[in-house]
């Protein structure tokens, strides 16, 4: 797989989570100025986190406008068509669970491409998976989903597995990445609708 995949990839990520921090944002009544903040905070935050840690400056997502006139767009959008797209059920949590699968792949391509380490590989691919929607959650005050029972960094965490699998080429790199993406979304949406969850640790 060339570098121009990856990266349509990655911006394909940023405008599904874009959309879900936008309408997170207009749930929560905010100004303009408010949603676009939290929509690129949900877009980029995860990828920033991840390229801090491997040591890439800077960010490719503080420096490359392509990022923030996706993140435009979305909130665009987002306002809009923010009554077709609020009839959906959870719509936030729709466009993160697609977001997601995409992250999972291109977090964990990256990393290993410039770190060469599987447990890293995969911990920073989970990091841009779910990092962005800490944010969103943390901005909006809501207790983040990856620490609540639902099924979301397991599915994050499948997908970095394939994908590293891809880059070891234990399966074929040009499949990984679909494999990644559609494997992980899946569990996520599907644990959105028939409500899987992890097992909680209150007593009953």
């Amino acid at each position: 797989m060339n570098s121009d995949f990856f990266h349509y990839i990655d911006l394909v990520g940023t405008f599904a989570f874009a959309i879900s921090g936008a309408l997170a944002a207009i749930n929560r009544n905010l100004d303009i100025f408010g949603v676009f903040v939290i929509s690129f905070s949900t877009a980029c935050g995860g990828g920033i986190l991840r390229d801090i840690c491997i040591g890439s400056f800077p960010p490719i997502g503080l420096v490359s406008l392509q990022y923030v006139y996706i993140v435009s767009l979305a909130v665009f959008l987002s306002a809009f068509f923010q009554k077709l797209l609020l009839k959906l059920n959870h719509p936030t949590l729709f466009f993160d669970a697609i977001g997601l699968g995409f992250f999972a792949s291109f977090g964990a391509h990256k990393t290993y491409l410039l770190i060469q380490n599987s447990e890293i590989a995969i911990l920073l691919g989970i990091v841009t998976a779910v990092g962005g929607g800490i944010l969103r959650d943390i901005l909006t005050t809501t207790i983040p989903t990856v620490l609540t029972k639902e099924i979301y960094a397991s599915a994050a965490i499948i997908g970095t597995v394939i994908q590293l699998f891809g880059e070891k080429e234990f399966i074929n790199p040009t499949y990984a990445p679909w494999l990644a993406i559609i494997i992980c979304s899946s569990i996520r949406l599907l644990s959105l609708k028939f409500k899987w969850n992890l097992p909680s640790i209150k007593s009953i």
